[in-house]
């Protein structure tokens, strides 16, 4: 009687005990050659055409083709990137990303990118919490967006700490709606909106703001309690898929509340000998979702993993075979 208790509790305080997610399929492999810094953090499909972003890389995007070939050409774009505005950050957190920019390169240190139907790409830098719009002609600029927004996450207990701001970033097709993932410690969600020339909240930003700890999957070696976390965006039909990084999953949430409906897995093909890192967490760091699946990118920090390669690497996994958008 006590265990059936017990155990009615767990499933009552939140779904401690809960069916696993199920796995996604993986299609096909890709390496990226030609990215100079290495350490893809970011994609976006944009039309037929891929980008992506360097965490290491301040002066340049890159534009991919996504083709039915082991490895991908990364074509150099670059980019002149006007000073970036005060975003409200405090100074402490900002001279601690100016030093490391030292040691590492990347003082933006770019983490994701978008685009809407217009062609225009957006990318957030981490460091400064800001999003550099790059229009398909003319020059790059910030966008505007009152220090409200990073007051609003910072009173919920987000953007405190070195290293764990904003993550990734989606944009609508509209090019109106701007959904922001604070990375950890704590992880959490915001949405501003286009108001003429400015972005801002439409009351509230914060769409969700969340602590605790989740293990990693039985896969990993030596699975652990780790900081639930963010790594990238993307919206698809009106939802919010949220890339998981340490929990090695993707959810589907709803793009008003942040609320989740859905996950499915891609430790069982991640975590396989032969592409496991020796890093003690999750490297996937940019995604995308379409119809037909999901690319998932690795920000592999310079490292090698089992089978020897040392170059960004993009899965390509099969929608799950009801779609992304059955019911939960």
């Amino acid at each position: 009687m006590r265990k059936g208790f017990a155990l009615a509790l767990l499933l009552w305080a939140g779904g401690v005990v809960a069916e696993p997610a199920p796995e996604l399929t993986l299609l096909s492999e890709h390496v990226v050659e030609g990215m100079r810094g290495g350490n893809l953090s970011g994609l976006a499909l944009c039309g037929n055409e891929m980008w992506t972003v360097s965490d290491r890389d301040d002066d340049r995007i890159y534009r991919l083709q996504p083709v039915d070939a082991p490895v991908w050409a990364a074509e150099v774009v670059e980019i002149e990137v006007p000073m970036v505005p005060d975003s409200g950050l405090p100074w402490g957190l900002r001279s601690r990303t100016w030093a490391a920019s030292f040691l590492r390169g990347g003082e933006l240190d770019f983490e994701g990118i978008s685009c809407d139907s217009a062609g225009n790409r957006y990318v957030v830098s981490e460091s400064h919490a800001a999003v550099l719009q790059i229009p398909p002609t003319g020059a790059a600029s910030w966008l505007k967006i009152p220090p409200t927004m990073i007051r609003q996450a910072r009173g919920s207990g987000m953007l405190l700490h070195f290293n764990s701001l904003f993550e990734g970033l989606a944009v609508n097709p509209a090019g109106d709606h701007i959904w922001l993932a604070a990375e950890r410690e704590r992880r959490g969600l915001l949405l501003i909106k286009r108001q003429q020339t400015v972005w801002d909240c439409d009351g509230n930003c914060v769409l969700l703001s969340e602590a605790g700890q989740q293990m990693q999957p039985p896969q990993f070696p030596k699975a652990k309690a780790v900081s639930r976390d963010f790594a990238d965006l993307s919206l698809f039909n009106g939802k919010l898929f949220t890339l998981e990084r340490n929990a090695f999953q993707i959810c589907r949430r709803d793009a008003r509340t942040a609320e989740v409906e859905r996950c499915w897995s891609f430790a069982a093909e991640a975590l396989q000998d032969a592409r496991r890192f020796s890093q003690p967490y999750g490297l996937a760091e940019a995604l995308v979702v379409d119809a037909t699946g999901a690319w998932i990118g690795l920000d592999n920090n310079d490292g090698a993993r089992a089978d020897g390669e040392r170059r960004p690497v993009i899965w390509r996994f099969a929608a799950p075979d009801s779609g992304w958008g059955a019911s939960p």
